[in-house]
């Protein structure tokens, strides 16, 4: 089981760290990410998806090696010699609990700690100046459209710079200075490339009408930090922090780290009843109902987080476990009756899909 159990997880965190790859790769083409520091802030990530992935793992692992148990008859020999339902959830309960231990030191401690080293290199990047994105002798395309080449790069300023941009009214501006350096207005939290000594052209390609004005100086506004922005703070907080607060928001984010290790064992209940299916039926015949099972537990949780952070009681976050452990034991006791109506539900659909092929 818990080799099912990390086969899932692996192929869902391959799936998942791809995906913010891609990202991070587009943020560094684009300039707003060092190429070196696209893996280390994937690693410190890293964390915070195990602590959603690992329960699903579990889940899906439960579903699929118990699965196999009913397609190959073996349950109906492990009943026949005296395995009740009880004893099976027993060794479910197993796994379960090592997996649930390994999701409470991820959201109580790795994943905090990973999220605030990724907030703080996200931040340095965000931090950055034109004067460190630019490389001698190369042009750089953001994605704001903007292009700037400069000839050399002197301390703490660029030598011979050539900047295009589309302006305000939607004409192409060329900036031509001497030199440029980066200028902070905290009182205003705003950061300028000041272009020195140089020229400004406004005009279309084709036009006869070219303006051309000359500067001294010439502040072009650096776009806002993004990068960090994608990291809420409160999900970086330590968990002692959190402990020690009365925010709202910082009081759900808590009972939110404690909810995810009761996730793993609710989900071990629900899993070992969903994994009965009839050998006729097939081994993955209820796999997609009961992702989709999952899938609304975590949509009750993430909302109940929210309605936490708007002010609800933190007992709306248990109360979604409570209902859904009801789910289980109705499950689990009353299971042969729900696989019958399953079962029924089922042969009505492939009769109704017989008839309009055969139509």
């Amino acid at each position: 089981m818990l080799v099912s159990t990390l086969a899932v997880t692996a192929v869902l965190m391959l799936i998942i760290t791809s995906a913010r790859l891609i990202k991070y790769l587009s943020d560094a083409a684009a300039g707003k990410l060092e190429a070196g520091a696209v893996f280390l802030v994937l690693l410190y990530r890293m964390p915070g998806f195990l602590e959603l992935l690992l329960p699903l793992g579990l889940f899906l692992g439960i579903l699929l090696a118990y699965g196999r148990l009913c397609l190959d008859s073996e349950m109906v020999v492990l009943r026949a010699t005296g395995f009740s339902d009880n004893r099976l959830l027993k060794f479910a309960f197993g796994p379960a609990v090592i997996v649930a231990l390994l999701v409470l030191s991820l959201s109580a401690w790795l994943s905090p700690l990973g999220l605030q080293k990724a907030d703080e290199l996200l931040a340095a990047q965000d931090a950055r100046s034109e004067l460190e994105l630019v490389t001698p002798g190369r042009f750089l395309s953001q994605s704001s459209g903007q292009v700037t080449y400069a000839e050399a790069l002197s301390g703490e300023q660029l030598k011979q710079v050539f900047l295009s941009r589309r302006g305000d009214d939607g004409r192409p501006n060329i900036l031509i200075a001497e030199a440029a350096e980066r200028r902070l207005y905290p009182e205003a939290r705003q950061r300028f490339l000041v272009l020195l000594n140089g020229y400004r052209f406004d005009g279309r390609p084709g036009e006869a009408e070219v303006t051309r004005i000359r500067y001294s100086e010439y502040g072009v506004q650096l776009d806002e930090p993004e990068l960090a922005a994608e990291i809420r703070e409160v999900d970086a907080k330590p968990t002692a922090m959190l402990l020690q607060s009365t925010d709202q928001r910082d009081r759900a984010a808590l009972h939110w780290r404690l909810a995810l290790p009761a996730l793993v064992l609710v989900v071990t209940l629900l899993a070992v009843p969903l994994s009965y299916t009839n050998p006729r039926q097939g081994r993955f015949a209820k796999l997609i109902p009961s992702i989709l099972l999952y899938l609304t537990y975590m949509a009750f949780l993430t909302t109940a987080r929210s309605n936490v952070e708007s002010g609800t009681s933190p007992v709306a976050l248990w109360l979604v476990h409570v209902g859904f452990i009801f789910v289980a034991l109705n499950l689990l006791y009353l299971g042969h009756l729900w696989r019958r109506a399953f079962g029924f539900v089922i042969m009505i659909v492939r009769r109704l899909f017989s008839r309009r092929v055969a139509a």
